[in-house]
Parts: C-alpha cells; structure tokens; sequence
C-alpha cells in the first residue's frame, strides 16, 4: 500500500511518498520520495492578499508533476493539504479548484486547529517517552502551530497567525503576538520543566548548524539556538548563504524561525528543544495509514 501527502505551505510545497509492504509484519511505513519546491505563496499572499497569477500558474505546473510522480509510484491514497496562505488568499479557493479540474487532485484548506492536530498527532507516534510537560511547536511560513502535553495528555491545542513570511512580509500584527504570550502564560503557571519539541525545516537546519548538541536524543539547548541566532542575524542573506552553505529559501527565514523558537522559550521557561526529523507531511501519511489500517482490520 502507497500514500502520498502533498502539504502546501506559506514557503514549500512538499511531496511526501510512503509505502507499506502486505508481507511487513511490522507494518512499517517506509519513505521512497520526498521533494520540496520554494513556490513561496506566502509572500504574494500576506503582501497582497492573494496568490499572483505567475505563482498560481507554477502551481498548477508543480501538481501536474507530482500527479506523475504519483502514478510512476503507484499511489494508492493521497491527501493534499493548504495551510495558512491559502487560507488567508482571496483567491486561494478559485485556484484549488483549477487545479482539481486540471490535475484531478483535490486540495483541503484546512484550519489551523486542524494542522496542529495533525503535528501533534505525528510527534506523538515517534516520541518513544510521553512523560513529562511538552510543548510541540511547529513553525511555517504563514502560521504557527502550538501543543502542551503532560504525561503524554493532550491538554491545550492553538495555532497563531505568526509565520516566518509573515514576518518577513511585515504582516503579523502586535495583537497576535500579544496573543501567544497571553495564551501560553497560564501553562507556566500550572507546569514547571517545560520542553519544546520543535517541527520545521527552519529548526531542523538550526540544529545540524548547533555546536553543542546532544545527538543522542536529537535535541539542543535554547542557549546554543540564541548563540546561533546571534551570529546569524546581522549577516545578509548573501552572507548566510556563504557562509553557512543555505540556500536562499532558507537564509532569509530561518531568522525569523529562530525568533519565534526563543519567544516561545522565554514565555515557557523552556530551556532545550528536541528536533524530530519529521513534519506535517508525515503527518498526513500517519493518518491515512490509521484509516487504511481500521478499514483493513475491520
């Protein structure tokens, strides 16, 4: 059995392929294809409301492709999904339904209760001890996603308006900031040894750049993401580039991820961030997986 996961976001659009062998008795999803293409949507859209003609036509483009990859793969279920720029584009439902009579792929614009559920769902599966007080933390280009576990409990599900486009478009607005930290106040008050577990491109490149990290559990300390944000802020996007190997989707982002991450820390009292190699797309896969595996059971 074939899944495929599409994930529209504010910076990428992402392609996820995953498949399960009838014979695995494990039942292991194993990964075969994962590409990433930097439309950037959400610069169009939190600059102008809406997504230019030349970007909707490179997206048109970019599913046509990924139907075909599907096909060479032999995908058997797929989901398609759109985050914050779409939802925030006034054109972005016209365009979701050009593609679907162009491409036959169907694309949700999903809220951002429904994104944070599905992150939180995907990081649950792959953290091997649920004990203790988690705050899951997603950062994308045109909205953040955030969770507080304890104990493996889901207590407290949001999602903000804060993205790394978004602030790079000027477009996040001082209420919403306001917001996170009125809204994430409380779980200080109530928990004590807060840990983040990030999700992103942004803090999984930040953590490959760490000096001092513990690999074994794939995670650093909010000071060591500090001393790399302090380096990394007064240089240009070229220098970043340069100096640093990023491309230029990343180097000019990954400064306003980085902020986000060390808001969220200096509002929790986190100290140390844990970095799983997975994302949204993985996401999608796990649940249709979940359904294939009920209807396969039943």
């Amino acid at each position: 059995m074939t899944f495929a996961a599409i994930d529209i976001g504010s910076n990428a659009v992402r392609l996820l392929i995953k498949r399960v062998e009838d014979d695995d008795r494990d039942n292991k999803l194993k990964k075969l294809l994962l590409l990433r293409v930097p439309l950037r949507l959400g610069f169009d859209v939190f600059a102008k409301g809406k997504v230019s003609d030349k970007k909707g036509e490179n997206l048109i483009r970019l599913m046509k492709a990924y139907r075909q990859l599907m096909k060479i793969y032999s995908v058997d279920e797929c989901r398609a999904c759109a985050t914050s720029a779409m939802r925030d584009a006034e054109n972005g439902k016209e365009l979701i339904k050009e593609i679907e009579d162009k491409t036959g792929i169907s694309i949700e614009i999903i809220a951002g209760e429904e994104e944070a559920k599905i992150v939180y769902n995907n990081h649950v599966e792959y953290q091997d001890d649920r004990s203790g007080n988690f705050l899951y933390v997603d950062v994308g280009g045109g909205s953040t996603e955030v969770n507080f576990l304890t104990d493996g409990d889901l207590r407290k599900s949001m999602s903000f308006n804060i993205g790394t486009v978004r602030i790079l478009t000027g477009k996040v607005k001082d209420e919403e900031w306001a917001r996170l930290n009125r809204q994430l106040k409380p779980i200080v008050t109530d928990y004590s040894d807060i840990v983040i577990i990030g999700s992103g491109g942004n803090i999984n490149k930040l953590y490959k750049m760490a000096r001092e990290k513990d690999e074994a559990t794939h995670s650093f300390s909010v000071g060591e993401l500090a001393r790399l944000y302090h380096i990394l802020k007064p240089l240009s996007v070229k220098e970043r580039m340069k100096e640093f190997d990023l491309k230029s989707d990343r180097a000019d982002v990954i400064i306003p991820a980085a902020e986000i991450f060390l808001n969220i820390a200096s509002v929790t009292g986190a100290r140390r961030i844990i970095v799983p190699v997975i994302g949204v797309a993985d996401g999608i896969i796990d649940g249709l997986y979940e359904k294939w595996l009920e209807k396969r059971d039943d």
